[in-house]
């Protein structure tokens, strides 16, 4: 195998040292960069397959993103004590560098192209994913794949009302905003992000700081691959046979074209169903193995048709205005036995949203590069079975794009939940999509905002969220309020935002084209902001705020701070204490010995009750001469042993069971006896002496 030269190039971004290297490893596969920022490396590999596979109408785009345990100086978990399957976090970091590079593919492309970024070193100091979007632009670019042009990635956080690039994993925990904008020299291609409940105008300005910063990193790129030994390579793309675009578009475009504006979305669809089911009987005789050549056709001709009445007419495909939300219609409660309910319908997307309230043992533990385990008390989990949009397919478990979906549901709501302190319940959320036609993620927050109230759950106040659609012609440019999934198919951009009336609270931004411009993002913002609103309005008639109690079925939770000392006392001699309290009361009991907590939780009050009382009697201190209901544990010659507190046991000598004399004491008392005594003293080894004739 020949020797690849060897090229390195440095810049300084953000403040800290951005380094490309190619040529020393990986050099079996078309394209391998090494992305190193401080301490945190990524080696990103890229190989094209030189088969083409006509069979497939998609881009056959694979991008897998992994981290290595080793790079943070850690062993996994688990029997085998190796990675295994990706996890949630691997699958969503994938799904950025997909959703950065796919725009960019040709869409005739049949060649498969598989991406692999892997963490090698990793510090708390850098976040790999935005590198790795980097290694995969500049791996591609030196592939010899020619339908590439460079893009850059950067993490904007903001920090005291200043933007900062790449934070810190310290700088976020922090930060009022996190966002990785991926973009070309010309626009932004892609965002993801979460907010405090930021204005539209600080949106826009971190946009504008890393286009700044992603130009940077481009201008790095191409000094990087005129450097790199590159030899472009043939791909050919699979393009339909020109006969029969030809003779198929004569047959149906004068027809396609004739479909008028105020004509109902059902009459065009059966227009068009018409104009498919000639074509198929006039050309498939002729041309038996290419009706997928004739769907694709007649997908384009539709889609160049509701482009010109959206962009000459201003007139949707479902004749709504612009700027017209779809009819809206919210439920809360609709399920009995669940903690809370919300079933919000937008159009033909409907989402039903179930709450389950659990304790702190039903949190999620997450191990990933950080160097402490992460535990997460709100999850928000989103199904997209295949009769919501009338299909068929195997059940399986969630993708990923239901984990994507899922996660940005879960960053929209997360800034309205209650602090731990005061609400001290894990929550899952759970979305299954009924109904599916465009921005069902967005419903998803609509109908979990909705779903939070009806819990009970205290939130700050409520939440919605929209997707916004773009239709660029030229230098024309149309924006579209809550596109359906036909304007997200054939349009420029979706472009997702979930907020409350005083700010945005997540993002998600994919487009088709190379980057769109500061100037559009900022009206598609501002008419978001507006959609919102009248969002939250329609959820406002059906509930406005969190109701004042919780589910009778959700559990009951009280949180008690003990002093340190006292933890041993709860849990007793081989968990003697803290067992007798659970079977006694029917609670469950948990100690946290870190913070000196005690979490007590049943579904039913009043043994939650019980366990408390029981809880706080152990931490108490006996008092002399307080008097105390116990309970007698054992019977000796010389007295008996009471228990006054939980865990706490002491003597009533037999001279201090009566004022007459007592010859044996199992004739005055017994086993399980429960008798009023005062405590007399406690003696310099802590013991304590009982009383029951000076009751």
């Amino acid at each position: 195998m020949q020797e690849k030269k060897i090229v390195k190039i440095e810049k300084e971004i953000g403040g800290r040292t951005l380094t490309l290297e190619a040529g020393r490893v990986a050099k079996r596969s078309d394209g391998a960069v090494l992305v190193q920022y401080e301490e945190t490396i990524v080696l990103v590999t890229v190989v094209i397959s030189s088969t083409t596979q006509e069979e497939r109408d998609f881009v056959p785009l694979v991008v897998d993103y992994r981290e290595r345990a080793y790079a943070a100086g850690k062993i996994p978990g688990g029997f085998f004590k190796r990675e295994g399957r990706p996890s949630d976090g691997e699958i969503l970091a994938s799904r950025l560098i997909d959703r950065s590079i796919r725009p960019l593919l040709p869409k005739e492309l049949r060649n498969e192209v598989q991406i692999i970024a892997t963490v090698l070193s990793a510090s708390e100091s850098s976040q790999p994913p935005a590198l790795a979007i980097i290694g995969a632009s500049g791996a591609l670019s030196i592939s010899g794949f020619p339908y590439i042009q460079p893009i850059g990635a950067v993490r904007v956080g903001m920090l005291k009302g200043e933007f900062t690039i790449n934070p810190t994993d310290s700088q976020l925990r922090e930060s009022e905003l996190d966002l990785v904008v991926t973009g070309t020299k010309e626009g932004i291609m892609m965002v993801e992000g979460e907010a405090r409940k930021v204005e539209g105008e600080v949106i826009l300005e971190a946009f504008e700081v890393a286009h700044l910063h992603i130009k940077e990193i481009i201008q790095v790129q191409e000094k990087f691959i005129s450097q790199a030994e590159t030899q472009k390579k043939e791909f050919p793309l699979c393009k339909i046979e020109e006969k029969i675009k030809k003779e198929i578009e004569e047959h149906a475009k004068d027809k396609i074209e004739s479909i008028e504006g105020d004509w109902t979305k059902e009459r065009k669809d059966s227009y068009l169903d018409k104009i498919h089911e000639e074509v198929l009987a006039k050309f498939l005789p002729a041309f038996p193995d290419e009706e997928r050549d004739f769907l694709v056709i007649l997908e384009e001709l539709k889609k160049e048709k509701m482009r010109q009445l959206i962009i000459g007419e201003s007139k949707r495909w479902d004749v709504r205005r612009l700027d017209e939300i779809r009819p809206i219609s919210c439920e809360v409660g609709i399920l009995p036995r669940v903690h809370g309910s919300g079933l919000f319908t937008r159009g033909g997307t409907q989402s039903l949203v179930v709450a389950t309230l659990g304790t702190s043992a039903d949190e999620q533990r997450i191990n990933g590069l950080q160097r402490e385990e992460i535990s997460k008390r709100f999850m928000f989990h989103y199904n997209f079975p295949p009769f919501s949009t009338g299909e068929t397919r195997f059940l399986r478990g969630p993708g990923r794009r239901e984990i994507g979906h899922g996660f940005l549901a879960e960053r929209a709501l997360l800034p309205i939940l209650p602090p731990e302190e005061t609400f001290p319940y894990t929550i899952r959320l759970v979305s299954d999509i009924l109904e599916s036609n465009g921005s069902s993620s967005m419903a998803s927050v609509c109908a979990g905002s909705l779903c939070l109230m009806d819990a009970g759950v205290p939130i700050s106040e409520p939440i919605a969220g929209i997707g916004i659609g773009l239709i660029k012609e030229g230098d024309k440019t149309v924006i579209l309020t809550d596109i359906q999934g036909l304007e997200d198919r054939l349009g420029d951009m979706d472009f997702k935002v979930a907020g409350t009336r005083t700010g945005i609270t997540a993002l998600q931004l994919d487009i088709k084209i190379s980057g769109v411009s500061l100037e559009i993002l900022k009206e598609a913002l501002e008419e978001a902001k507006r959609a919102r609103n009248f969002i939250l309005e329609e959820m406002e008639k059906t509930i406005k705020n969190p109701r004042d109690q919780l589910s009778r079925h959700a559990p009951h939770i009280t949180i008690l701070s003990i002093p340190q000392d006292k933890i041993g006392n709860i849990i007793g001699p081989g968990g003697k204490v803290i067992k007798g309290i659970i079977k006694e009361t029917g609670a469950e009991v948990e100690i946290d010995d870190v913070e000196s907590k005690v979490t007590i939780s049943s579904p039913d009050r009043e043994s939650m009750k019980k366990a408390v009382v029981m809880v706080k009697q152990i931490i108490q201190d006996p008092k002399v001469g307080e008097v105390y209901l116990g309970k007698v544990k054992k019977v000796t010659d010389f007295g008996a042993f009471v228990e006054i507190l939980p865990g706490r046991e002491g003597l009533v000598h037999v001279s201090e069971l009566s004022d007459q004399f007592v010859k044996n004491v199992s004739d005055v008392i017994k086993v399980g006896d429960e008798i009023s005594v005062r405590l007399i003293d406690i003696d310099e080894l802590g013991r304590l002496n009982l009383s029951k004739k000076k009751v």
